[in-house]
């Protein structure tokens, strides 16, 4: 039986430490979907085909990897695409707290489905989307802090 896990996020935009986690994933589970949601509360930067192209481009070469997009609950599109595991990274104690409170949820939603979370490595741990955006909008230098493929420069986000 194929162990299949989601790892859900807006990604905007994906980043080394998002690759990280995909890849410790890759250790445990046969296939990774990277599911990119629409977040109500969040104002994205870069437009949802563009990030699901990018991080198709990251993953070009793993077939293990699949890109897909989603609205709704993340429980409900587990139940869709069949699987059984939401992976999540933990960069600090602060995002175990938000990650554990959502977790708890999702398990009274769909008690079948497990959250799974991974460590960052150390030096991915300063990296936030949110961190990369403000660089990005106000012209620092953001390339160390995304993988290969990813070129925000392609984008208008004026």
């Amino acid at each position: 039986m194929q162990k299949t896990a989601i790892f859900p996020g807006t990604f905007d935009p994906f980043t080394n430490g998002h690759l990280d986690i995909v890849n410790k994933g890759l250790r445990m589970f046969d296939n990774i979907i990277i599911a990119i949601g629409v977040n109500t509360s969040k104002r994205q930067l870069f437009p949802i085909e563009k990030r699901k192209e990018w991080i198709e481009n990251v993953f070009i070469d793993n077939d293990r990897v699949e890109v897909m997009t989603y609205s709704g609950l993340t429980t409900t599109f587990c139940t869709e695409v069949g699987a059984a595991f939401i992976l999540r990274g933990l960069r600090t104690t602060t995002d175990y707290e938000y990650e554990k409170q959502i977790a708890f949820v999702n398990e009274q939603q769909s008690p079948e489905l497990q959250s799974v979370f991974i460590m960052s490595q150390q030096e991915n741990s300063i990296i936030s989307s949110t961190i990369v955006r403000e660089l990005i909008i106000y012209g620092g230098d953001y390339k160390d802090y995304l993988p290969e493929g990813i070129k925000v420069h392609e984008v208008n986000i004026e």
